[in-house]
């Protein structure tokens, strides 16, 4: 990957249910802006820029007298399209990235592939109905989008845990420091990291 590359993306979707307006730069600073309506995704979103040091805006209205779940999934959308075009054809990066993250009683492990084979594999259990306002088991929904339009093989695991806050907290901690390091460059790799040559 040449020194002067560009990682960044600008990614603009209108739906009949949201409508979003996201930029990302791989190569940020861990600067924020999120708006998305939806409280607790805001605040996931924004420690997810931070810990992963990308810089993030993301401008979001939808359906929320519905529910959360439109927009939710469709942040997640936005945002996989957004990596997806900023690491191109993905030459000269790592590839690979794993973290594990605690969070006072709480400790969350990703795995992440930039392989252009998108999985997702989620055993997160979190007992509480509600966080807030948020239902837990959209951030199911997100990461599947995301993982998806990302071309992402993502394995999320909690270790153990028990505060519904911390543990998905911690998650989205541990996606930002695994793919910080996965989108990295690696002075040893020139084009494709793989066996067969190309992802």
């Amino acid at each position: 990957m040449a020194e002067s590359a560009i990682r960044k993306a600008f990614i603009e979707r209108a739906t009949k249910e949201t409508q979003i307006k996201l930029a990302l730069d791989l190569d940020g600073a861990g600067r924020a802006g999120v708006r998305t309506g939806v409280g607790f995704m805001d605040h996931m979103l924004t420690l997810f820029a931070v810990h992963g040091f990308f810089d993030l805006d993301i401008a979001a209205t939808g359906d929320v007298e519905v529910d959360d779940h439109h927009t939710v999934e469709d942040v997640g959308i936005c945002l996989g399209m957004a990596f997806a075009q900023a690491l191109g054809d993905k030459s000269g990066i790592c590839r690979y990235g794993h973290a594990y993250v605690p969070m006072d009683e709480t400790l969350a492990r990703v795995c992440v592939d930039c392989s252009n084979r998108p999985y997702l594999h989620y055993q997160v259990p979190v007992s509480e109905a509600k966080i807030g306002a948020f239902d837990p088991p959209l951030a199911k929904e997100f990461l599947r989008a995301f993982a998806l339009h990302a071309g992402l093989t993502l394995h999320v695991d909690l270790l153990h845990g028990e505060n519904g806050h911390h543990i998905l907290e911690a998650v989205f901690k541990a996606l930002a420091r695994a793919l910080a390091i996965a989108v990295s460059p690696h002075p040893k790799v020139v084009g494709q990291l793989s066996s067969k040559g190309v992802l």
